[in-house]
């Protein structure tokens, strides 16, 4: 008996959506200031964001500096610049320079932390359904892919592997979002191939394993 319940691959069946979300990237990202972030709405934060953090990426893992050298260095010229700006201040009698008390307030903090506990929640619920089979073809599909990236994995430091995952979520959610018509066709295209192969790999090599008759448990 098949494991896996055959789909049509009809070309002209109503197009759904990629990995059968009913929900625009905007609301599965969890909206809100986030979402404007990652799909580049809010482009003054989301080029700062990038820029931030490939200056760390080249300082780190190009200059290789040391974090606590290179948090000591910007201590030391955060503190030499406030220092000679208000001392300039005073001397010429200018208004002092307003320095913002915090640098992230709290709604955004918690909209932040609200949604990355969501999505691994999410993402951890999504890991046990295919871990158990409900899905074969996800299941083989993200085995090969745990194995793939642990062989890429072998060449990438941890650094250079974040620094690729943050690459990854400030502009695949923005190309899909831009062009979701587009990637949406041709990733139902590539999903449909991958069904049939895997039908036929179940009808000619799982479904000829042989299996023993299951055993009723007696009752005590």
């Amino acid at each position: 008996m098949p494991i896996y319940s055959s789909d049509s691959d009809n070309e002209t069946n109503p197009q759904t959506k990629l990995f059968g979300r009913q929900r625009s990237i905007r609301s599965v990202l969890g909206g809100g200031q986030v979402a404007d972030v990652l799909l580049w709405e809010n482009k003054k934060v989301s080029a700062a964001l990038s820029v931030g953090m490939t200056v760390l990426w080249l300082l780190f893992e190009v200059a290789e500096y040391n974090f606590v050298t290179l948090f000591c260095h910007i201590s030391i010229a955060a503190m030499l610049i406030i220092f000679i700006w208000f001392t300039t201040a005073d001397f010429f009698n200018w208004n002092p320079p307003r320095i913002p008390g915090s640098i992230l307030d709290k709604s955004t903090f918690n909209e932040f932390a609200f949604t990355f506990h969501q999505r691994s929640n999410q993402a951890l619920s999504k890991f046990i359904d295919i871990a158990r089979g409900k899905e074969p073809a996800l299941f083989f599909m993200a085995i090969f892919f745990l194995l793939m990236l642990s062989v890429i994995g072998n060449y990438f430091t941890f650094l250079n592997f974040l620094y690729i995952c943050f690459v990854c979520l400030q502009t695949l959610p923005f190309l899909h979002n831009k062009f979701e018509d587009e990637v949406e066709m041709y990733a139902g295209k590539l999903i449909r191939q991958v069904k049939k192969m895997f039908r036929r790999f179940d009808s000619s090599v799982l479904n000829k394993i042989p299996r023993g008759p299951v055993k009723e448990k007696k009752l005590r």
